[in-house]
């Protein structure tokens, strides 16, 4: 104890420096206020509609809490160090002062609605190593001064409406890791030296409108990962030089104006997985894969201008799960390596050349979602069995191929279908009941020799709720349209039944199909009246019914069809006068008339028709004057006034109407001189 309070006179000052450090804040340096006035100048100078910044007060020091701040973990000195507010609904323009913002690391703005330039001032931010702007309405050029970043690895600016180059100087920042420009209106050429990046790894400037050939520097890069060059205007040829990337995995040059042929080595790399060189202007034919254990999953050819056949040897490529060559002109037969696939989802050859029978063991590849080979001049016939094989298939587009025989009932099976196209195939029998199939969305049965039995399948097809599209217009349908005709599913959008021969009445039932957008009746044996309920189809752009044994007059109701751009009722009996509310559509471009008993003047109202190019009123019982308001018709291409009693001059108007192509007003008492 002597000891003790001996020594204590010594310790005496250091317990007091050790209490009073304890006691003070934690310090606030000049860059700590400059920090918290940085981000308070940000929020005093863009709108917050939704508050998501109430927590940037001006009364709180304590800005490490504040929305979407984070900070050092120092206690010497507070910096921030990043700032995320991304998807917040804020807008206006990025104010400067967020380049005083010295020690931050990440900044992600991305998904508001900031507009106007983005500032030079981010140039200052020479900490910072990951900046999103992305998904913005900025405009303007991509600043210079992003090239003092030295630290950045990751820039996105993605989904804007930038103009300009793309900064050369960008190539500065030697870490950069992701460069992602997508979906802007970038010009000019792809700075080469983005190739000499050795640490970039994504590289994504599709969807702009850059120019020139791709710089054979990029095929130098030794970290590339993902290449994404779509969607621009690049010209040349593919470089041999991408293939050979020891990293690369995925490669898109899609929707570009690539010329030449696809170099070899790009089915036999090592490390692609996807390559995507659709929409472009390559020619010579599919190069043949020789790699043994080639890693590719994910292939699309399609429309180009390839020829030649499908080489056998892309049976070798046993990951791959999508492969596209449509709209080539691809010959010759589909090779049945192919369906040793067996990770195949998806094989598209629609739109090409090729011929002969489609091979059996296709339809046993049990992983196909999408089986799409329409529009060439192949030969096959769908194994009764076809649901039990194909269990997972989501789309069936078969239209234009040579198939015998009936539809198979166990497509019923096929509870994922949602798309079946099988137009013009030479089907027969009748149509089989698709109720089982919840997921259908289209169903395109056209020009066959389909018949429609005791029409069930047409009731069954209530229970396809996702229904939008019902095609069975040309083929042998008979009798009365039943009224469950009502019942299908409430977004039905297009309803073609057209030239069957479907007679009885038009049930009234069809005015519950509000949704429709396209209704084709024409070319059938209907009779009796179009039911008044034809005016609850408001969203109605095209109707015809067209080449039918329909009478009387056309019901009032048919006004409500504002939408409409054509209108067919020609080849029936009606009478009567045309419902003055007619008159009022602007948007109709075709109406057609003809071939029916209407009556009366053609009233003046006739002019209000502003986008009208078709008028078609042959050969009815009109009199009197072509009234003056045709001439106001400016988008005329076809005005026929044929075979009616008109009577007086031809107007002189008719030579004002400089988009005519046809005109017909033979069969009338038109007398004087032509203009």
């Amino acid at each position: 104890m002597i000891r003790l309070f001996a020594s204590f006179p010594k310790l005496i000052p250091l317990l007091a420096v050790f209490i009073f450090s304890c006691s003070l804040p934690i310090a606030i340096s000049d860059d700590t206020d400059t920090d918290r006035g940085a981000l308070l100048c940000f929020k005093s100078q863009i709108s917050d509609p939704n508050g998501a910044l109430r927590s940037w007060s001006n009364t709180s020091l304590d800005f490490c809490n504040w929305q979407g701040v984070s900070c050092n973990n120092t206690q010497t000195q507070i910096r921030v160090m990043g700032l995320n507010i991304s998807s917040k609904g804020l807008s206006g323009s990025i104010p400067p002062c967020i380049g005083n913002l010295s020690s931050i690391a990440s900044l992600d703005l991305s998904n508001n609605a900031f507009l106007g330039k983005i500032p030079a001032e981010l140039g200052h931010l020479g900490q910072i190593s990951y900046l999103n702007l992305s998904i913005n309405s900025l405009e303007g050029h991509i600043p210079d001064e992003l090239s003092l970043c030295s630290k950045l690895k990751v820039l996105s600016l993605c989904n804007n409406s930038l103009q300009g180059e793309i900064p050369p100087s960008l190539t500065q920042c030697t870490h950069l890791q992701q460069v992602v420009l997508c979906n802007n209106k970038l010009q000019g050429r792809i700075p080469t030296k983005f190739g000499m990046l050795h640490e970039l790894k994504t590289l994504d400037l599709s969807n702009n409108a850059l120019t020139g050939d791709i710089p054979p520097l990029l095929g130098s890069s030794p970290s590339f990962v993902y290449v994404d060059l779509g969607g621009n205007q690049l010209t040349g040829g593919i470089p041999e030089f991408l293939a050979n990337s020891s990293s690369l995995q995925v490669l898109s040059l899609k929707q570009n104006n690539l010329t030449g042929g696809i170099p070899l080595a790009l089915f036999n790399s090592s490390t692609l997985t996807t390559i995507y060189l659709n929409r472009n202007n390559l020619v010579g034919s599919i190069p043949p894969v020789t790699a043994i254990a080639a890693p590719l999953q994910f292939l699309s050819l399609a429309l180009n201008k390839l020829r030649g056949g499908i080489p056998a040897s892309l049976g070798n490529l046993s990951s791959l799960v999508r492969l596209s060559l449509a709209v080539n002109n691809l010959v010759g037969s589909i090779p049945g390596s192919l369906s040793e696939l067996r990770k195949l989802e998806r094989l598209i050859l629609t739109y090409n050349n090729l011929s002969g029978p489609v091979p059996q063991s296709i339809f046993n590849m049990s992983s196909l979602q999408y089986l799409e080979m329409a529009n060439n001049s192949l030969i096959s016939q769908l194994p009764p069995d076809i649901g039990n094989r194909l269990p997972n298939l989501q789309s069936l587009i078969l239209s234009m191929t040579h198939l015998s025989g009936p539809i198979p009932a166990s497509l019923a099976n096929m509870s994922k279908l949602e798309m079946i196209y099988l137009v013009a195939t030479g089907l027969t029998g009748v149509v089989p009941s698709f109720g089982l199939l919840p997921n259908l969305r289209d169903l395109d049965l056209a020009y066959n020799h389909l018949e429609a039995g005791d029409w069930s399948f047409l009731s069954s097809l209530a229970n396809c709720t996702q229904l939008k599209k019902l095609c069975l217009d040309g083929n042998s349908l008979e009798g009365s349209l039943p009224s469950s005709v009502g019942n299908l599913a409430p977004q039905l959008e297009w309803l073609w039944l057209k030239q069957n021969k479907i007679y009885g009445t038009i049930p009234s039932e069809i005015g519950n199909l509000r949704s429709l957008t396209i209704l084709y009746m024409d070319n059938n044996l209907f009779s009796g009246h179009i039911p008044p309920s034809i005016g609850n189809l408001s969203n109605l752009q095209a109707l015809s019914f067209a080449l039918n044994d329909l009478f009387g007059q056309i019901p009032d109701s048919i006004g409500n069809l504002a939408q409409l751009i054509e209108f067919h009722i020609d080849g029936n009996n009606f009478s009567g006068s045309i419902p003055s509310s007619l008159w009022h559509w602007k948007h109709l471009e075709k109406l057609d008339i003809s071939d029916n008993s209407f009556f009366g003047y053609i009233p003046p109202a006739v002019g209000n028709l502003s986008s009208i190019r078709d008028l078609i009123f042959a050969r009815n019982n009109f009199f009197g004057h072509i009234p003056s308001t045709v001439g106001n018709l400016s988008n005329l291409s076809i005005l026929s006034f044929a075979q009616n009693n008109l009577f007086g001059h031809i107007p002189e108007f008719v030579g004002n109407l400089v988009k005519l192509t046809n005109l017909f007003l033979h069969g009338n008492s038109f007398s004087g001189s032509i203009p």
